[in-house]
């Protein structure tokens, strides 16, 4: 393909077009300040699927649903045999989301479709839009759990009997949403690709400070989860004295508090979370009995994340005092380094567009880092306002997400013509 070809694929990506679409999806799960409440298989998240085959549709693109629910959009090329080229992200959100987390690498992909269209620009390799299901895992844990399956790291049968909070099974929510959702076909897991690329916000504050406009993602840090339970004794609070006390909250606290120490470092690199604190009986007056709370540990060197997750369990039990303490690992995640080739693809084409742009490590786990262990793979990250994400006020700008969709173009039309 020439230069000339290239450039009227990225001249006809269309700001408007793109932006309208964001609207348009958003209205799917809103909410009142500004947000999206789009969780998987709900009927708001069947409502936007819909929305988006009527879109592909309309431009004779076909497309495939597989047994987990990820779905797949398919613009033809030349070259019926050869393996598609890949980009996408998720349409479900989290509970009180943003409007662009996820949906930006759906529509930007699509537009990347509508743009060779526009521009009457065939292409070697087949492009395909893919919408995973379920990145988020909020409704349904863990998080990227249709590309955690794509890629076979994930059982189906383990994924089909997990349950939300009410109790429904994905296997249940998944068989409903097939009965509203239309495809051509039937995609088996793992096919080949010839390459994957995602867009996506940053959700973060480093390009809108540095005065970015693309983030050149060269890898994903890894994470370790953790779940520490502690077990004393339900007492009363006016009569128990502190010597007879088995108080399983403090002795968390006291727990917490030394490893938020333990996991300080000067380059502020570790990223140390405790989200969730549960405590039992959670009786004003009674001193608990029982306390857990989760441990979210992510570092991008793995020699660095294995030595501090280590530790976590050897700190707990010297601060559980006359308590009981389990500690369980329930996620483990190793960093994740894109395809240099991809890299350098996207590279060249922020460099060729005169975007200002800088490589970075992605500190949020995608759906590429599923792929990336089944094809060359690479992301592309475009800024959010004060870097904020997973919250109704996340915001970014048309002109962004247009050059992060421009450059995407660029790297996918190299990429499916090779």
């Amino acid at each position: 393909m020439t230069d000339t070809q290239v450039a009227k694929v990225v001249g006809a990506v269309r700001e408007d077009r793109l932006w309208q679409r964001h609207m348009e999806m958003a209205a799917f799960g809103a909410t009142p300040r500004g947000g999206v409440n789009r969780e998987a298989l709900t009927p708001e998240f069947t409502q936007a699927r819909q929305c988006l085959l009527k879109w592909t549709s309309m431009r004779g693109y076909t497309s495939a649903i597989d047994a987990i629910g990820n779905l797949f959009i398919r613009r033809s090329g030349t070259d019926p045999t050869a393996a598609p080229v890949v980009s996408g992200s998720h349409l479900d959100s989290q509970p009180a989301g943003g409007k662009f987390d996820g949906a930006f690498g759906v529509l930007a992909a699509l537009e990347v479709l509508d743009a060779l269209s526009d521009a009457s620009v065939a292409t070697k390799h087949p492009i395909e839009i893919v919408d995973w299901m379920n990145e988020e895992g909020g409704r349904f844990q863990p998080t990227t759990m249709g590309s955690s399956v794509f890629a076979e790291t994930l059982p189906l049968d383990t994924v089909l009997a997990t349950a939300d909070r009410e109790g429904i099974t994905v296997e249940t929510a998944l068989a409903e949403h097939l009965t509203k959702i239309n495809t051509d076909g039937i995609r088996e897991f793992g096919f080949p690709m010839a390459a994957y690329l995602e867009a996506h916000i940053e959700q973060g504050p480093v390009l809108e400070a540095t005065k970015n406009t693309i983030g050149i993602v060269t890898g994903i840090q890894g994470l370790r989860w953790f779940q520490i339970e502690v077990t004393g004794e339900e007492a009363h609070a006016g009569t128990t004295p502190r010597a007879n006390r088995r108080d399983a909250l403090a002795a968390a606290v006291e727990m917490i508090e030394t490893l938020h120490l333990f996991m300080f470092d000067e380059s502020d690199t570790v990223r140390f979370t405790v989200g969730r604190l549960d405590v039992s009986p959670n009786s004003p007056n009674t001193v608990p009995g029982k306390a857990s709370f989760t441990v979210d540990l992510r570092h991008p060197d793995a020699e660095v994340l294995r030595d501090l997750g280590d530790h976590i369990e050897e700190i707990c039990d010297a601060h559980s005092g006359d308590c009981e303490v389990s500690v369980t690992e329930t996620i483990t995640s190793a960093p994740t380094t894109f395809d240099p080739a991809v890299v350098g693809l996207i590279r060249k084409a922020a460099h060729h567009q005169e975007f200002p742009a800088m490589e970075m490590i992605s500190g949020a786990t995608h759906d590429a880092k599923s792929l990336a262990g089944l094809c060359p793979s690479g992301m592309i990250f475009v800024p959010c306002a004060g870097g904020i994400s997973h919250n109704e006020t996340e915001s970014a700008t048309p002109a962004d997400l247009a050059a992060g969709s421009r450059v995407l173009a660029e790297a996918i039309v190299s990429l499916a013509n090779a």
